[in-house]
């Protein structure tokens, strides 16, 4: 049955205790009572139309159809020119114009045409019971009839405890008025689409007039240069042929000269009767005879050409000029490409995130050249005004789809990085992480014994060229190698290893060397273990770390007895010594800088000259305070250094030539205890020895 619907739908606040529901209960007028009370006239019960039921307003505010009114008029005629209202028996009087000249209703008209206007919603009725209206449950979105559902219907979804009922005729409109919003919203992110793609369009247009400027601006280059080339060969042409044409009319001149000087000789000659001057003038004849000889051959020749084949300069031109720029364009789609951070983002070291290119397939992109946008900030400044302070970055095309955005954190914070392609944000926009500013091992090896995998004293490392590693296991009386990941590789042992004294090690031009400082002896042995030579010196008296000029081959040896440094070429021939007593408080290592120095550390860094001049003094900590380990620098001229003080060891990047500390290394969750020896490996990676822990650690540290 078609109904209007009038009210406003209120929410009881009582729940039907049969349902545990909340009800809307909904207020509806039926369509006929409406007609009949309003759009009826109410004489002759006919509704009102715009024809012969014309609805007319009576001065006594009724309104009765213009049919009924005419036959009532007719019918009345004692009193003239009026009649009574059919309702409330009032006079009315006839206008001039009769009956029709009465003013229409127009109330009822705009009823009328709201009504012819209005759609007639049709109120779903249960099949069975045909005048039961369908309701619909919200929470469970069910559509059920109360009688046949014996008034709930909770057992269709039994998780359900509480329910808000409305008539399945408002769902119905609610549902369509939700499906309006949907589409109204798609279409609106259509056009947003359709807005971005014109864009896209716009700035292929602009890309491909900037490509075709720079075309013609390369070729316009090329070309002037060509013409160059061209103006300086016509060039060469005019002066080889100038250098030519000198020299022939040179000779033609002087031919000239002679054909006139012959010719003077021969004047007079028919007069002549002293046979003197005839023979005279004969000889002078047989002179010029022999010049003119000489004259008679061009001196130069007129034998010029151009030549384009005398090398492959044309075919290298024409291989140049087909190798000549390219074109490029991507297949990549910035909305599917994604990031991640290759690394957990370190203070002050240089950390990496990966950007992955694909394309509309979602396929892996195999190529580069993409612009790669990156802005990098403090979280907490993204809200804030000044947003200008901007972390550096750099973009590194792999050129194989993928790209590293390097950037160093300066502070231990969260962050946002901001990544685009074509200026268009990738998937997952923007990337947050967080940095830390504790370094963690890499990887941890060892533990104490004497196993494959134990150590016992270990007390110092090296690493070769090839990048092994290492480790002198004291208290093993042996020498552990590892490969660049910690792996175990096999044992060297040595007489020169003996008696569990050996100190030092370090890389020589032909293996390794180790110091004894009970025997003391210095030891270079084969990376197999084989003696190579062995030598002692008489001023040994405490001999604790040996460090190898490799440029040189000199060997350094720092002696605590003697509070110095040997300086021995490769032979074991003592060249000089760096300090004396008092230079140094209980040295614990030495090392060679990238440029020869001399590097000595005890409870602070000291530097000489490769001569053994005295550079600089670094205090990273204070005159005194702790004491350092294990020291090395770096092919960058950083310092590395492990340093114990009050029972904190730490791991300290210095700056050679300066001393400012660039980072340090705490080893957060596994603890450094008396860290020693340290050595550098590639792509800025450090091994260390964690005596107190009979291991070695790994970490990255730049």
């Amino acid at each position: 049955m078609d109904a209007l619907r009038l009210a406003v739908q209120t929410r009881l606040g009582e729940r039907m205790v049969s349902m545990s529901s909340m009800l809307v209960e909904t207020v509806s007028i039926n369509y006929e009572d409406f007609n009949e009370s309003f759009l009826t006239c109410g004489t002759c019960l006919c509704v009102y139309d715009g024809g012969e039921h014309t609805p007319k307003l009576l001065p006594c505010s009724h309104t009765v159809c213009l049919h009924c009114l005419t036959r009532i008029a007719a019918s009345q005629t004692r009193e003239t020119g009026a009649f009574r209202c059919p309702i409330c028996r009032e006079l009315i009087t006839i206008p001039r114009g009769g009956v029709p000249a009465l003013p229409p209703s127009f109330l009822v008209n705009q009823l009328l045409d709201l009504m012819s206007r209005q759609r007639r919603e049709v109120i779903p009725k249960c099949s069975i019971h045909i005048n039961q209206e369908l309701l619909f449950c919200e929470t469970c979105d069910t559509v059920f009839c109360t009688i046949c559902t014996s008034g709930t219907h909770a057992g269709t979804s039994p998780g359900c405890t509480e329910h808000t009922i409305i008539p399945f005729s408002i769902a119905i409109k609610r549902m369509s008025e939700i499906l309006l919003y949907k589409a109204n919203e798609c279409i609106s992110k259509l056009t947003q689409a359709q807005d971005s793609v014109s864009t896209e369009l716009q700035r292929l247009d602009a890309a491909m007039e900037r490509c075709l400027h720079a075309v013609d601006a390369e070729f316009t280059e090329i070309i002037s240069k060509v013409e160059k080339r061209r103006v300086e060969l016509q060039a060469a042409v005019s002066a080889a042929v100038r250098d030519k044409k000198r020299v022939l009319e040179e000779q033609h001149a002087a031919i000239e000269a002679e054909k006139n000087k012959v010719e003077r000789e021969c004047e007079g000659l028919q007069y002549q009767i002293e046979v003197q001057n005839i023979t005279q003038r004969i000889g002078s004849l047989s002179d010029q005879l022999d010049a003119a000889t000489a004259l008679s051959e061009p001196r130069e020749n007129a034998f010029i050409t151009f030549e384009f084949n005398h090398n492959n300069a044309s075919s290298e031109l024409e291989k140049a000029l087909n190798n000549l720029g390219r074109v490029r364009s991507s297949t990549t789609l910035p909305g599917l490409c994604r990031a991640r951070l290759k690394d957990p983002a370190i203070v002050k070291l240089q950390g990496t995130v990966i950007v992955e290119t694909v394309d509309y397939h979602g396929h892996p992109r195999n190529v580069g050249g993409d612009p790669i946008g990156a802005e990098l900030m403090l979280a907490d400044n993204i809200q804030s005004e000044n947003q200008s302070q901007s972390i550096e970055t750099e973009v590194k095309d792999l050129d194989n789809g993928t790209y590293e955005v390097l950037f160093r954190p300066p502070y231990a914070s969260r962050y946002i990085l901001k990544l685009s392609v074509f200026e268009r944000p990738i998937k997952d926009y923007p990337l947050f992480f967080d940095a830390t500013e504790h370094n963690e091992p890499i990887r941890v090896y060892g533990r104490r014994g004497n196993g494959e995998d134990e150590f016992h004293q270990p007390v110092g490392v090296a690493v070769d060229d090839n990048r092994y590693v290492y480790i002198l296991d004291t208290g093993n009386s042996r020498i552990k190698v590892l490969n660049s990941d910690l792996e175990f590789q096999r044992h060297i042992n040595n007489e020169g290893l003996e008696g569990r004294s050996c100190t030092g090690i370090a890389i020589s031009q032909q293996g390794l060397v180790v110091v004894n400082w009970r025997t003391r002896r210095i030891t270079e042995m084969s990376t197999l273990g084989d003696t190579i030579r062995s030598f002692s010196h008489n001023s040994f008296q405490e001999p604790i770390d040996i460090a190898v000029d490799r440029s040189y081959g000199h060997i350094l040896v720092a002696d605590n007895g003697q509070s110095c440094v040997f300086v021995f070429d490769s032979d074991g021939k003592i060249l000089f010594q760096v300090g004396k007593r008092g230079t140094f408080k209980l040295i614990n290592s030495v090392t060679v800088g990238p440029a020869g120095e001399i590097v000595v550390a005890d409870s602070r860094i000291q530097v000489f000259s490769a001569k053994g001049d005295f550079s600089e003094e670094i205090y990273a900590e204070g005159k005194n305070k702790g004491i350092y380990g294990g020291i090395t620098v770096d092919a960058e001229g950083r310092i590395l250094a492990t340093r114990t003080d009050k029972g904190r060891s730490i791991i300290q990047v210095l700056k050679l030539g300066g001393g400012n500390t660039l980072t340090e290394i705490d080893s957060h969750s596994s603890k450094l205890r008396r860290p020693s020896g340290i050595a550098v490996l590639a792509d800025n990676h450090l091994v260390v020895v964690d005596l107190g822990n009979d291991c070695i650690k790994k970490y990255r540290y730049w």
